[in-house]
């Protein structure tokens, strides 16, 4: 009987190596390309995570769609943003108050709904405009993260969170390299240079009333470490909150809503 058991082994032993040779090729795909004939360079995650961030901020803008599923029901924006030395947006916001406009001009939000006079914050209060937050105090970061650059949390996650590469999938008709990274809630938002010392003492306790100990953050990046995709999720006594966030046509937005009229 050994003897017919060698083909058997020989066949897992191929199909073993095939899928490790997959495998090398998928967690490749983000990276640059390899001379022809030279084995795929597999980069880091930390690597990869951090250059995608930086493709983002030297692009100064891109197309975002945005989707917010939770136990507090779902919501979405769509539209464009631009960040650097210029800071704009203009999106279409879906929620439980209807559909509005969410526009950003220097510094100052203005967010009106179907039927409504408009109402303006500054961008450090952009949470006073959350339906979902009572006109004050932190809301979650639904606002105030639809008219940020997506590579911030990038760069905050790659920066301070336990990464792991999960091969490489379809997306959008690319082959792209998933990573998955989580983070303490106060490692993570420290992280972010942005904060100011009150509003991260606001943050830290949105959360911690909430019973959410850590953030998980899921990347999709695609060959030239292009990002198309991140997903947070927060966990907390109330529930799972989980925002998929679709990154296109990066730097497609080149002039502020204002110098476009």
């Amino acid at each position: 009987m050994p003897s017919a058991s060698r083909p058997a082994a020989s066949g897992a032993a191929l199909l073993l190596l095939a899928g490790a040779l997959t495998a090398c090729s998928l967690l490749a795909v983000s990276g640059d390309r390899t001379p022809e004939g030279a084995p795929a360079t597999v980069r880091p995650p930390k690597q990869v995570l951090l250059s995608a961030s930086q493709a983002l901020d030297d692009a100064g803008g891109a197309r975002v769609q945005v989707v917010e599923e939770g136990p507090a029901g779902r919501r979405s924006a769509t539209g464009t943003l631009v960040w650097g030395s210029q800071d704009a947006a203009e999106l279409t916001v879906t929620d439980e108050r209807g559909t509005g406009r969410l526009r950003a001009v220097d510094g100052t939000l203005d967010l009106a709904y179907d039927g409504a006079p408009p109402k303006r914050a500054e961008r450090a209060e952009a949470e006073s405009l959350d339906p979902r937050g009572g006109g004050a105090g932190y809301a979650g970061g639904w606002l105030s993260g639809l008219v940020s650059n997506p590579g911030g949390r990038v760069h905050a996650m790659a920066l301070v969170g336990r990464l792991n590469s999960l091969g490489g999938e379809q997306l959008s008709g690319t082959t792209v390299a998933h990573y998955r990274g989580s983070a303490p809630v106060a490692e993570f938002f420290e992280a972010d240079q942005g904060l100011t010392p009150e509003r991260l003492s606001a943050v830290l306790a949105y959360y911690r009333e909430r019973g959410v100990a850590a953030i998980g953050y899921d990347f999709w990046v695609a060959p030239g470490d292009r990002l198309l995709r991140l997903r947070a999720t927060a966990q907390g006594t109330g529930g799972t909150v989980v925002t998929t966030t679709d990154v296109s046509e990066p730097g497609a937005m080149t002039e502020t809503p204002a110098a476009a009229g």
